[in-house]
């Protein structure tokens, strides 16, 4: 009787405008065992969203219910909205044998990994500042003041690479992915 190994925890961190959805889009077409965790939220949904597919949306009463009863991963205020990772999802998909990768900001990645020792890291990093610059500006969404603020916020973030178990720069999508890829192998064939 084979008992299925244990899902792999993968956090993946990187500045606004590192292409994270990007290569993480290109690695899930190849992962048929791997997939991203929801968030929860206490936002009102978008239209179009769906509550389990986009975002988990509670209300704050059961937000912070979460949060008292260790039901919550990770998690930040950002807006006057909470945002965090359900304990319960992750861990069922995990006993499951799926890898489960949270696409998560270095502050809730830091909770992770203080909470889910086996957890491994990765943070995505552009080529440059000046890339990334370019793929912010290349978006055509946001006004020069909010660029230079992500901009900003990407150099302080960047700072906190060295913490994480590996660095992977993405300046080539299919590359990226495939080096993510590589290291799921890798850590999986691990004995522990």
């Amino acid at each position: 009787m084979t008992k299925t190994k244990q899902g792999l925890l993968i956090v993946i961190s990187g500045p606004s405008g590192a292409g994270k959805g990007t290569v993480l889009s290109s690695l899930l077409k190849g992962c048929e065992d791997t997939v991203i965790s929801v968030s929860a939220t206490t936002r009102k949904p978008r239209e179009g969203e769906k509550n389990g597919q986009n975002y988990y949306f509670l209300s704050r009463e059961e937000f912070e219910e979460l949060i008292r009863s260790d039901g919550i991963l990770e998690y930040a205020e950002y807006c006057g909205n909470l945002y965090g990772t359900p304990r319960r999802h992750v861990e069922e998909r995990l006993q499951m044998g799926i890898n489960v990768i949270l696409e998560i900001e270095v502050q809730g990645a830091a909770q992770v990994v203080e909470k889910c020792k086996g957890a491994v890291t990765i943070f995505l990093m552009p080529p440059s500042l000046a890339e990334l610059e370019a793929r912010l500006r290349g978006r055509g969404t946001e006004a020069e003041e909010v660029i230079q603020k992500r901009v900003a916020a990407a150099q302080q973030e960047l700072l906190a690479a060295p913490n994480y178990d590996y660095i992977i720069i993405n300046d080539e999508v299919e590359k990226a992915a495939a080096e993510i890829n590589a290291l799921i192998t890798a850590e999986k064939q691990k004995l522990h």
